[in-house]
């Protein structure tokens, strides 16, 4: 009786009204009821916005293409408003501790969402919103059904592409430059999507020859779309010498800040919390650097200004790199070693069926200020592979490449993959796909993501990684600056003005970063906003989640039991992680 009411809810299309029960018969439970409606409006998800699905995991839809019109726009605010209305109608008093943080998770969701479709307006001025090749790229590497499958949801999907790319040069009014050049670079970059590997695939698939036939026509189509909103995007930047400003302001800030980071912390607050954590690290890394002085520059005078000092180190230090040719693959042989380490700890839960995959950064992702970066998989799909994404160092002059190369030398370059790989992002991702709710992996708190990928650097080194070598601990200081100093950067910038030599100098004179680093994290600052501020909370959120832990549990608290049961909670914000640990849940 159970199961037939809970279908009956279903297939009310998440109607708030109370399920009529047979006499006698044992009615839904709270929890049982939202879970439900959970499951429904998820189904409802995918169906409007496919391609989300397909981010997931959730192929059901991906035959389909949203055409980024007016009318799609008006129906996604419809959308979000109907479901913010039912999930009103929901006493959170009712539900279970992990209920309740679904229910805020959604809620949050669907109103970023309205907020950003109505007042953020970002498909009007950031070009880089329009590009099909992530979506694409998908569906033809993901293997979530045989290929002949997959060809008939890309050729579907094909058919739809010059008119996706007209409803974006239509929907751009006064676009900022940095977005503009951004977006030409990627989306020539997508163009690789439709290249020689798709025709391979088609011609050496099953599809009947009409069909094969029909995919050179329209694979054409589309380059001849991406190419022409190319052209588009460079005559409008050549046409307007008054581009809008990349900077947000105070307002759209704070607003997007909360959506964003849903943070114990105000934006403010953690501005100042990152001012006095500079300091700290400033003096941590004299303290250092006074003590390798003798060791690495024996016969220079040390300088009597700290910031001075620290940086000579750094700077020697970092000329023990690995060479451009050989960058992405240092980066796959550490990979190894880095599990290896994890499990002779016994730091945390690993699933060796689940490996990580290093590769070249796809050409449809590059030009954003990253390195590097983690494509992993969606929460209905978790079997799918993971991909550790680095960007070769090829297209770079000799200059810049060394540059990058001292950035990320020896012993930062461990960290990167400490972050990215093994224990960071990969593996925080392969436990939220295995958490019990899918809504806390699907709606996942960027700051709870990169706040663990931060929290587990420092983790790993506090576990013996590194042999508790002054140079690392100098290393991953720098490193640690940097996602401190992100918050000021970003906070500044919006809030404050700040322009992009003081930018480049507290870059690199205050967080000893390498010109072409500093130069590129600019860049990506006009890019991005606020997400830059979610690597310093996360980690000042799971640090003190942490401690807290340990003076509570005292000599029963356990490394390994605190990271298992942090990650049990998929990605939900760290001030919703600390409820559903003390609850017991």
């Amino acid at each position: 009786m159970i199961r037939l009411l809970l279908l009956a809810l279903l297939l009310s299309g998440c109607a708030s009204a109370p399920i009529s029960t047979v006499p006698g018969s044992i009615a839904p439970s709270a929890d049982a009821r939202f879970e439900a409606q959970r499951e429904q409006m998820l189904d409802d998800m995918w169906r409007a916005f496919p391609e989300a699905g397909v981010q997931s995991g959730f192929y059901k839809y991906a035959d389909q293409m949203t055409i980024p019109d007016a009318p799609q726009r008006a129906r996604a605010a419809a959308f979000y408003q109907r479901q913010l209305a039912a999930l009103a109608a929901i006493d959170a008093q009712q539900l279970n501790a992990s209920n309740k943080v679904d229910l805020s998770l959604m809620q949050n969701h669907f109103a970023s969402e309205e907020w950003h479709l109505n007042t953020f307006k970002a498909w009007q001025w950031q070009p880089t919103h329009y590009n099909v090749g992530d979506s694409f790229w998908l569906l033809l590497t993901t293997e979530y059904a045989p290929l002949d499958t997959r060809l008939g949801h890309v050729l579907a999907r094909l058919e739809q592409v010059p008119a996706y790319y007209a409803a974006a040069k239509a929907s751009i009014v006064n676009p900022t430059r940095e977005h503009l050049q951004l977006a030409v670079i990627q989306n020539r970059g997508a163009l690789a999507v439709f290249g020689e590997d798709l025709r391979r695939s088609v011609a050496a698939s099953g599809l009947a020859a009409a069909e094969k036939a029909r995919f050179t026509v329209l694979i054409a189509a589309a380059r001849g779309a991406i190419e022409d909103y190319v052209s588009f995007l460079a005559a409008l930047e050549a046409s307007n010498p008054s581009p809008r400003s990349f900077r947000i302001g105070t307002s759209l800030y704070a607003q997007k800040f909360a959506f964003d980071i849903q943070s114990g912390f105000s934006a403010e607050a953690l501005y100042q919390l990152a001012l006095a954590e500079k300091r700290k690290l400033h003096e941590a890394m004299d303290d250092i650097a006074k003590t390798l002085w003798p060791k690495v520059m024996p016969t220079t005078t040390m300088p009597a200004d700290h910031l001075l000092r620290i940086r000579a180190v750094i700077d020697e230090l970092s000329k023990r790199h690995t060479s451009r040719d050989a960058f992405v693959a240092t980066i796959a042989k550490h990979v190894p070693t880095l599990e290896a380490f994890v499990r002779d700890k016994d730091l945390l839960d690993q699933d060796p069926t689940r490996p990580l995959r290093v590769r070249e950064m796809p050409f449809y992702m590059r030009g954003g200020g990253a390195v590097a970066s983690v494509s992993a998989p969606g929460p209905y799909d978790p079997q799918a592979n993971t991909y550790y994404n680095a960007t070769p160092l090829d297209a770079f002059t000799a200059e810049e490449a060394e540059s990058i190369l001292r950035e990320y030398n020896d012993w930062i370059l461990q960290i990167l993959n400490i972050h990215e790989g093994v224990p960071g992002h990969y593996t925080q991702l392969m436990h939220a796909n295995k958490s019990k709710s899918a809504v806390k992996a699907i709606f996942g708190n960027g700051s709870m993501i990169e706040g663990w990928a931060v929290y587990s650097e420092k983790m790993m080194l506090d576990a013996g990684y590194g042999d508790f070598a002054p140079e690392m601990w100098l290393m991953w200081m720098k490193w640690n600056l940097r996602t401190v100093v992100n918050t000021i950067l970003d906070y500044e910038i919006h809030n404050a003005d700040l322009s992009r030599e003081a930018a480049i100098r507290l870059l690199t004179r205050e967080a000893f970063q390498q010109t072409a680093e500093a130069a590129e994290k600019w860049r990506r600052a006009t890019f991005t906003q606020v997400q830059l501020t979610s690597y310093f909370n996360g980690y000042a959120e799971i640090t003190a989640l942490r401690d807290d832990e340990k003076r509570r549990l005292g000599k029963d608290f356990s490394v390994k039991a605190f990271n298992n049961k942090f990650l049990s909670y998929g990605s939900a914000p760290v001030r919703d992680i600390r409820r559903l640990m003390r609850s017991g849940e």
